[in-house]
């Protein structure tokens, strides 16, 4: 390594590298670094194709087609305080009549009180439009849903990563179905949420929707508009909806909400049923 002689000559060197230094630092604070976020979609007024990507009808007898569904199993509360134990048991959960049958029952399995079912999509997207025609369960601890997750959490884990409720609603308080997005912004108690009373929601099949842009997510209830909730332009922490999600369907029992006012279990058995699935794709326009 070089080394310099004399302390003149390394005073001379020093103080021509302040002044470049300077001369760096006038010019960065002439001009300082502004950061300008990128803008919010817009709507383009997306459509969505009329035939479906994906979806079950239910045509087949007994278990529901494994090529398309699997399941969540076990108990231990599931997070909420939940008093269920789900099993893929024909008991729990099978196909006739071309209708989609989950049935919760009083049984005690694996340490808790109640059996049902928690059914996961094998198919996932990014946008599009989501159709599923349910008769919801009825009775006092019930908290049937129909809702989606992520399929990898890049976000962070629940609920940084995004949660879409499509239909929720707790027994106790019947026939108010609600429609929530997720994420860390919002969660929880604090979600973003639409309601709407549906005097038939346990006596009838009703339609139960979601269309998804890279604007916004809307939610409709017997094509009847309910829920809107708008991309601002703020990144994950309000926005995670930019992954693939998968759907789900369940009757929970009991729980941190279904479970408020107790459980009625002369209600049980009680059953979700459902005559499809569909998943439309979304026809992307530039903005």
């Amino acid at each position: 390594m070089l080394r310099f002689k004399t302390k003149s000559l390394l005073a001379v060197i020093l103080l021509s590298a302040n002044i470049i230094s300077c001369s760096k630092s006038s010019q960065n604070s002439s001009k300082p670094y502004v950061y300008t976020p990128p803008p919010a979609p817009i709507d383009s007024n997306w459509s969505f194709e009329t035939t479906p990507v994906w979806a079950d009808e239910f045509t087949n007898t007994g278990t529901p087609d494994t090529t398309k569904w699997k399941y969540d199993l076990g108990g231990g509360g599931w997070g909420n305080a939940e008093s269920e134990f789900y099993t893929d048991s024909l008991s729990n959960v099978s196909v006739a009549n071309d209708v989609l049958t989950i049935t919760a029952k009083k049984q005690s399995v694996g340490g808790e009180a109640f059996t049902s079912s928690r059914m996961v999509s094998k198919f996932s997207m990014t946008y599009g439009r989501i159709e599923v025609k349910a008769m919801l369960p009825s009775g006092r601890g019930t908290w049937p849903a129909i809702w989606m997750l992520p399929d990898t959490y890049a976000y962070g884990p629940w609920p940084a990563s995004g949660e879409v409720d499509i239909m929720e609603m707790v027994g106790y308080d019947p026939n108010n179905v609600h429609f929530s997005a997720h994420n860390s912004t919002y969660f929880a108690g604090n979600a973003k949420t639409s309601t709407m009373n549906i005097p038939t929601a346990s006596t009838a099949y009703h339609l139960y929707r979601e269309d998804w842009t890279p604007y916004a997510i809307r939610g409709y209830y017997d094509n009847n508009l309910v829920f809107t909730y708008v991309n601002a332009g703020q990144g994950s922490a309000t926005w995670p909806y930019d992954q693939k999600f998968h759907i789900l369907m369940n009757i929970a029992v009991g729980g941190s909400w279904g479970g408020i006012d107790g459980i009625d279990t002369t209600a049980f058995p009680t059953s979700m049923k459902v005559e499809y699935v569909h998943f439309f794709n979304i026809i992307h326009k530039t903005q």
